[in-house]
């Protein structure tokens, strides 16, 4: 399988660039070998009424596909209810919370809005990568701006999938590699190692529980390596 000269254990090449847009208060264009997102994080001056009195913020997640990102059109969401898209954005805005000092946002709403530009596999996780660069510059302009005097990011938030193919494992799959794969998982971390999600299983046959452990080690050192590049070029 022709994975372009990449190890076993080797990410796609990952590309950011911040200020991707112009009016969003942050936003990054990420690109994960050829699956592209752009991210914005738009700040509302409200809450929903579950967090209202609370003095904190809150922060929400939607996630959304290009017609032509894909091979084949696919048509827009025009009810915003499919369950691929939900699942995805709940990951998101799970993972995100996580990352963020809301109460340094009290009574305002963070929205990231991951769009897919380009999809070669592996987009709920270059997503995720690109999120944490949007509230990254998001993060730098407020303080920059003077709007907020102390830094609203608690640590750094990385994704990544790892795949059985062919009795091996691959980090950061493509879409071919993808389709090849006997179980596949998605490992969200933090920049120190921690575990916030492992979402995936098995396609077909069991899976055996030592090779999901071996996984989930290949996909933090993975998250690791991409938010190592992801700091350099933030």
């Amino acid at each position: 399988m022709n994975r372009q000269n990449r190890l076993p254990g080797e990410a796609r090449p990952l590309i950011v660039e911040r200020g991707a847009s112009r009016h969003a208060e942050g936003s990054a264009l990420i690109r994960l070998g050829h699956t592209h997102v752009l991210v914005t994080v738009s700040v509302e001056h409200k809450v929903p009424f579950h967090v209202r009195g609370k003095k904190t913020g809150w922060l929400m997640a939607e996630y959304d596909m290009l017609p032509r990102a894909t091979h084949e059109r696919v048509s827009r969401e025009r009810n915003q209810s499919g369950g691929r898209r939900q699942e995805i954005q709940r990951l998101m805005g799970r993972a995100l919370r996580t990352c963020v000092d809301l109460d340094l946002f009290r009574d305002k709403t963070l929205i990231v809005d991951a769009d897919v530009l380009q999809a070669d596999g592996g987009t709920r996780v270059a997503s995720i990568l690109g999120a944490y660069a949007a509230l990254f510059d998001l993060s730098d302009r407020l303080i920059a701006s003077g709007k907020l005097s102390e830094w609203p990011l608690r640590h750094e938030v990385g994704a990544v999938s790892v795949g059985l193919v062919d009795a091996g494992l691959l980090l950061d799959l493509d879409y071919q590699e993808d389709q090849g794969a006997h179980a596949d998982l998605n490992v969200v971390a933090t920049g120190s190692g921690q575990l916030l999600e492992v979402q995936g299983g098995a396609e077909g046959v069991p899976l055996d529980p030592q090779v999901f452990s071996e996984m989930v080690v290949l996909g933090l050192a993975g998250v690791q390596s991409l938010l190592s590049e992801l700091r350099r070029q933030l």
